[in-house]
């Protein structure tokens, strides 16, 4: 196939794109390279990717939307997997207007691209943030998401809903992915198992937000781009028992599907920093903190419609992806310990 992946200089946008070219695919990919975190780390991703014959890289924003429109006429993608947003939930509180341009306005820039050049499946990255200040766990793709608690969650949902209009309206084919804490070697500074990483090394104190009493879904990257692929070789289809009187959540008339995509086994933070701490040799000195605004306290992914319908299974032992992680970092920062 020939696959657009937005946000190819991303954590996970990038894995996806080596195992894509690595299968034999050909994959335009596109990001911003903006300065939210180190964009070093975002330049060494795409370096791994150009020693593919087969791999053409977009300096560009999805926001742009006479560049997309170019792009998709330029090429003719068999599909596209759009990855491209503005992350983190804390930086939504005080930069909403990222959120707005990129997860909406950008999207939507895709989806125009999709609708008038016959693709064949847009796959997407929702959020398990989208699950708000529902209680109720496992996080089932068949309940109720109207009650996101940041910015970035509502976006996230608002994808979902820009999406379905789109399935319904003009029959093209689209899968959202609601991802669970992603981590693994090449992962995000921003996220927990980065930022702790570096600050014991330092021997400095790491921020434990909800006095360490979250627990977390915590996905290797090879199990997430595993489980894309998956979806990706396979379009959405119709329900066809969906019922508007008792409508499914996850589910529709149109072409359009929803999937959570985790481990299925929530950890203990506190837990998680153990595993950390006994890989680096070093006990880490804690600040404890209130809940932050715009978090969820616990995530647990119920995958059970991924297994059936893809027989997606995670993998990774959470010990080991730590090790892999640790691994991975030593290397990449020149053997720093």
């Amino acid at each position: 196939m020939k696959v657009l992946v937005t946000g190819a200089a991303g954590f996970i946008g990038s894995a996806l794109s080596i195992i894509l070219l690595d299968r034999g695919d050909t994959v335009v990919g596109i990001d911003n390279h903006n300065d939210y975190y180190d964009p070093d780390l975002k330049e060494a991703r795409i370096a791994r990717h150009l020693d593919h014959h087969n791999y053409t890289h977009i300096r560009d924003d999805i926001e742009n939307q006479a560049a997309i429109k170019k792009l998709f006429a330029d090429n003719q993608f068999d599909s596209v997997v759009n990855l491209a947003a503005q992350a983190g939930v804390r930086y939504s509180i005080d930069n909403p207007m990222a959120y707005i341009n990129t997860n909406i306005v950008g999207f939507a820039n895709i989806l125009e691209g999709c609708r008038h050049n016959n693709i064949s499946h847009l796959v997407y990255a929702s959020s398990s943030s989208v699950y708000g200040s529902n209680t109720n766990m496992p996080f089932s793709i068949h309940d109720n998401v109207d009650h996101p608690l940041s910015l970035y969650a509502a976006s996230k949902k608002t994808n979902e809903l820009m999406a379905h209009s789109y399935s319904h309206l003009y029959d093209l084919p689209t899968t959202g992915l609601r991802f669970f804490t992603v981590y693994g070697p090449w992962g995000r500074p921003d996220m927990a198992l980065f930022k702790f990483t570096k600050a014991i090394l330092a021997g400095l104190k790491i921020e434990v937000f909800n006095f360490g009493k979250h627990k977390r879904d915590f996905t290797y990257i090879d199990d997430i781009v595993d489980g894309i692929t998956r979806v990706l070789d396979s379009p959405a289809k119709e329900n066809l028992n969906w019922d508007g009187d008792m409508p499914d959540s996850g589910s529709s008339k149109a072409p359009w599907r929803i999937y959570n995509i985790g481990n299925n086994s929530p950890v203990d933070l506190l837990d998680y920093i153990q595993a950390l701490e006994l890989e680096l040799g070093i006990k880490a000195k804690k600040e404890l903190l209130p809940l932050q605004p715009g978090d969820v306290p616990d995530t647990y992914a119920d995958i059970s419609d991924l297994v059936r319908d893809f027989n997606f299974q995670p993998k990774m032992p959470l010990k080991q992806g730590v090790k892999n992680f640790i691994a991975w970092y030593r290397k990449y920062y020149n053997g720093y310990k």
